[in-house]
């Protein structure tokens, strides 16, 4: 037992949902002695069973919904378990969402103080690595400000920083990273490297299929509520992509949302195919509404490989189409080349942009699009060495 730094037995959380509220006391005292309360038990786990060794990096993936985050609050004490039993050997340090633990009114200076000691760590502990914790943040300019004027990506890098440099045995971390820059997402993977590499136990949520496999010797797959599968991350990665494989799409919008401008349809397909294929042209076909003249209003198109990384991205500005988008109705026609695509997943991400505001006016259309062509016979393919990588370019060769 003494290599073993959590243990889960048999556990699952239970939450009511749909619970009517109560407008008055007769209709509490009614809810109170009637059976029938409009009330329904969702399992967000459902009997988990594992044990986590010492010095294991874990990842733990799954779709939205899959119950990652009730797991990691569970572990962390935030919530209790609906029945079954944790045995964690170990001070835990948890970073779950932004903030978790500051207090707002306090500020940066403060909440470090405040976030060691509720990991239990001593003043002098503490003080000890505040130069550290205050470098890596990069908030310094700021470590005196109340944190409630803090944005959210400064939030993160300094709730990071605390977690990772107070050296719990065991580090706890949910998808939070994705608030910060690319640079300090860096430091953060390399941090967390570190970490596994000097004995420590971590668990690590994440979409970013690269980055678990990258960090995590261990992987486990939920699925709704409960442990699918487990093994090595390459393994439960793999395990994870055939769950969302698909080789066509299609999506349209049911209702209209609050916002200057959205998609309301999605069509990925090849003329003339049933399927997707590898030597086909590709074609991205999506409509989107705007509702009132935007000047400044630009798209963007990205495809991503299997991990979430992005192959390459392009905007009609790429070929010389400048256009202003007035209010109504739109269609936009975007054609890969052929003999471009190898059979593995890939997925879309899809943007409209507000250049001139710097925000983002409607980004929901991602990970949603999922296709994985289908093999087909092509000049490429009858090669000795065959097909690799991530796309397969034909490109010309001289031999002289």
């Amino acid at each position: 037992m003494s290599e073993v730094a959590i243990k889960v037995n048999n556990v699952s959380k239970k939450f009511a949902i749909g619970k009517k509220k109560s407008s008055s006391f007769r209709d509490s005292l009614t809810s109170l002695f009637s059976k029938s309360n409009n009330t329904e038990d969702f399992w967000a786990l459902k009997n988990l069973d594992f044990e986590i060794l010492k010095g294991e990096s874990v990842g733990i993936i799954g779709k939205n919904g899959a119950g990652k985050s009730t797991l990691l609050k569970v572990l962390s004490r935030i919530t209790k378990p609906s029945k079954g039993k944790i045995e964690i050997y170990g001070r835990v340090s948890s970073l779950l969402e932004v903030g978790t633990g500051f207090h707002p009114e306090l500020t940066g200076r403060e909440n470090i103080y405040l976030n060691g000691t509720i990991l239990g760590m001593k003043r002098n502990e503490v003080k000890l690595k505040f130069d550290e914790i205050v470098d890596f943040s990069g908030v310094e300019k700021f470590l005196d400000t109340p944190v409630k004027r803090y944005s959210s990506g400064m939030y993160v890098r300094l709730a990071f920083a605390v977690a990772a440099h107070l050296e719990p045995e065991i580090l706890i971390i949910d998808e939070v990273l994705s608030v910060g820059d690319a640079e300090f997402q860096k430091k953060c993977l390399g941090k967390m490297d570190d970490a596994t590499k000097s004995g420590r136990t971590v668990l690590f949520v994440s979409h970013n299929m690269s980055a678990v496999e990258k960090l995590c010797s261990k992987c486990f797959l939920l699925k709704q509520g409960q442990l699918a599968f487990s093994g090595t991350s390459n393994q439960v990665i793999s395990k994870y992509l055939n769950f969302s494989n698909s080789n066509l799409f299609q999506w349209e919008r049911k209702n209209t949302i609050d916002s200057k401008a959205y998609f309301t349809s999605i069509k990925v397909y090849q003329e003339n195919q049933i399927d997707i294929t590898t030597s086909g042209r590709l074609n991205i076909e999506f409509t989107y509404e705007i509702k009132e003249n935007l000047n400044s209003l630009k798209l963007h198109l990205a495809l991503l490989d299997n991990y979430g990384q992005v192959i390459f991205s392009s905007a009609p500005e790429d070929v010389g189409i400048e256009k202003s988008l007035k209010k109504g109705n739109y269609t936009s026609l975007v054609t890969l080349p052929k003999d471009l695509l190898i059979p593995m997943s890939y997925s879309l991400k899809l943007i409209l942009w507000d250049h001139i505001a710097g925000s983002f006016i409607h980004h929901d259309i991602n990970e949603k699009i999922k296709f994985k062509p289908v093999e087909t016979q092509s000049l490429i393919n009858n090669t000795s060495g065959g097909r690799s990588g991530i796309l397969a370019i034909q490109c010309d060769w001289k031999i002289k």
